[in-house]
């Protein structure tokens, strides 16, 4: 294998493993505080996907990665729950937003400090490899300079 696909490879797997450590560490911490972690996917998606604090059924399933009808049984069991409500778009009756309660911030404020603290960790493990990146590249190019 080529040192420069050899390289890549490498970042690719040190990247999967910074993201899935990451994951695994919210996962572990949204069920410390009684969130599964698809319930708190759903919370974060309703908070900050659109930018606007609310989503549509639509857009959530975009976010998630699910089909539309998992996302209504999803976003059915967090209004249950008392984490969300559905508010009804006042120009298109077709559309429904659904909206964080003060239940569903709470829950998401329990855990923002471990959002940081993941947020801070897979920023230095993406600035090691992109350091390594560029350094690969440049002893790569003197090396074919020195030729």
């Amino acid at each position: 294998m080529p040192g420069s696909v050899l390289a890549e490879t490498r970042n690719l797997a040190r990247f999967r493993y910074a993201v899935r450590k990451m994951f695994n560490a919210t996962d572990t911490e949204a069920r410390r505080v009684g969130l599964t972690p698809q319930q708190h996917q759903l919370l974060l998606g309703v908070a900050g996907f659109t930018g606007e604090g609310r989503a549509t059924i639509g857009e959530l399933a975009e976010f998630l990665q699910l089909r539309h009808h998992s996302v209504v049984g999803l976003a059915d069991r967090a209004v249950e729950a008392g984490w969300v409500r559905r508010e009804a778009n006042p120009d298109n009756r077709r559309e429904v937003y659904v909206v964080l309660t003060t239940d569903g911030l709470r829950k998401l404020r329990q855990l923002g400090d471990l959002h940081r603290k993941e947020l801070s960790g897979l920023r230095r493990s993406l600035d090691i490899y992109r350091l390594e990146r560029d350094v690969g590249t440049k002893d790569a190019s003197s090396k074919r300079r020195r030729r």
